[in-house]
């Protein structure tokens, strides 16, 4: 058994149960976003909420404790993601990555945004010309430190 064989179960039952991201998110208390990352390997679920997506999604004791433990963050298959809504991600920051960077030092100082302190909400934006995809991101300023 491994983490990647639990992550396979989750999204299997969730499939074959119909089941969405923000009603099992509401079931563990925290954000749709955090709880998929959660359920597809990206983050660490406490004892209780991982209590809760092994009910859901009628996981083993040992399926729970893989919950249970730090994941190996970051675990695309490809170093070029090749599937065509992560490639677009890629994408953004291919193009715009020197833009994010130089307005955040223009407006923070020298440091980094987190992704420890991390939050995220993703929202349907009605359009007429076509619906559109609103995610915001916001991560803790870290500023490096003189020594």
């Amino acid at each position: 058994m491994s983490r990647l064989e639990v992550t396979e179960k989750i999204v299997t039952t969730k499939v074959a149960k119909g089941l969405k991201w923000s009603d099992v998110a509401a079931k563990v208390g925290q954000s749709k976003e955090w709880v998929t990352a959660a359920c597809l390997g990206q983050m660490t679920l406490t004892a209780e909420q991982a209590s809760v997506v092994a009910e859901i999604f009628g996981l083993t004791p040992e399926e729970k404790r893989w919950l249970m433990v730090v994941p190996y963050k970051g675990s695309l298959p490809t170093s070029v993601p090749t599937d065509p809504l992560i490639y677009r991600f890629y994408e953004l920051v291919a193009v715009y990555g020197t833009t994010f960077k130089e307005l955040i030092h223009e407006e923070f100082g020298d440091g980094i945004m987190s992704a420890i302190d991390f939050r995220m909400d993703l929202k349907r934006q009605p359009d007429p010309a076509g619906d559109r995809v609103s995610i915001t991101m916001s991560g803790k300023f870290l500023p490096y430190k003189t020594y």
